[in-house]
């Protein structure tokens, strides 16, 4: 469980607890009060997800429409378990063979989807900006499970309740996110969200893959993984996204590994107690060593999973509640 308020260091006008989001597209502009808010109800939920009976009827009679253009197992199936616990029906679309592939805007799309009446769609899409765009034109409730390298929202929020559950806090914290910075909407939600709950954050990599620039939003910026590392509370690894790269920014894996991958060594280098995050998939051997990917106690990645559908059984309530307040719908075109 959560100790204390998340939001308690933060002046009292920005501590609002209610929400007025019809839909959650990131975690920048969001409020420390907010942010806590949504903390405590996610975490009310972890009980529930460790029970042998897992079912609630919130949302009996509401339909949530996963509709992913990139694929990603554990972000959609965290998605599809946490509407079916909440007791909603869930439709998966399959973009493969949809009309898109056929030519189709995202829009048109959009606006079919939305003749069919969800009350929710979940959107994960290459493009920054996508899951805005849906919701500025659709009545349903949009969530966000990543637009490009812009922001992954539910992602940043689970390993907020993973760190917050273990120390207690966040304000104060420091937090080590190493690897492949350039290309990761994780890491810019999470610095997001991190920086206005009071933490430190820190970006280490090569100059390629974590460019000083990233100082302007907030972080401290390091190029040498000893000194990035040292001291912090929390080190979150992420894999090298060669998907993304218009060239190869690493010599080689193997190099990488060697300056930059989480090794037993290194990890010495950080604060006492410290933890282990990975938002997922893992290479093993390239951003981190195995036996550091898999040491009890330390390694939080599969806690991090448990706690991306309590974060997700959040979100649809409080989407859910905000879709009764005449003043949150009255804007829907």
């Amino acid at each position: 469980m959560i100790e204390g308020d998340p939001a308690a260091d933060f002046p009292a006008e920005t501590v609002g607890r209610d929400w007025l989001h019809k839909d959650l597209l990131g975690i920048q502009g969001l409020k420390a009060g907010e942010i806590a808010h949504f903390l405590e109800v996610a975490d009310s939920y972890v009980d529930f997800g460790r029970q042998s009976i897992k079912s609630s009827d919130l949302l009996a009679g509401k339909t949530v429409m996963n509709l992913f253009f990139e694929n990603s197992t554990r972000t959609r199936a965290s998605f599809e378990i946490a509407a079916a616990r909440l007791g909603a029906d869930v439709v998966n679309m399959d973009v493969a063979t949809s009309s898109v592939k056929k030519g189709e805007s995202l829009l048109d799309t959009a606006y079919t989807l939305e003749a069919m009446r969800p009350d929710f769609i979940v959107v994960r899409h290459s493009q920054a900006g996508a899951p805005l765009l849906l919701a500025r034109k659709v009545g349903s409730s949009i969530l966000n499970a990543g637009d490009g390298q812009h922001e992954h929202p539910t992602q940043a929020l689970l390993d907020a309740l993973t760190l917050a559950r273990h120390f207690g806090r966040l304000n104060g914290l420091t937090v080590a996110i190493c690897g492949d910075v350039a290309h990761s909407r994780v890491a810019r939600s999470n610095l997001h969200l991190l920086t206005t709950m009071g933490a430190h954050v820190r970006f280490v990599g090569p100059p390629s893959l974590a460019p000083k620039a990233f100082e302007a939003l907030g972080a401290d910026v390091f190029h040498d993984m000893a000194a990035g590392i040292s001291g912090a509370n929390a080190i979150m690894m992420l894999r090298v996204q060669k998907e993304r790269m218009g060239r190869n920014l690493i010599p080689s894996d193997r190099e990488f590994f060697d300056f930059f991958g989480l090794t037993e060594n290194r990890l010495k280098l950080a604060a006492q107690n410290a933890l282990v995050l990975h938002p997922g998939p893992m290479n093993r051997g390239v951003e981190i060593a195995s036996e550091m990917a898999d040491l009890e106690g330390v390694a939080k990645i599969r806690e991090q999973v448990e706690m991306g559908v309590a974060v997700r059984m959040a979100a649809f309530e409080l989407m859910n509640s905000a879709r009764s307040n005449p003043d949150v719908m009255k804007v829907i075109p």
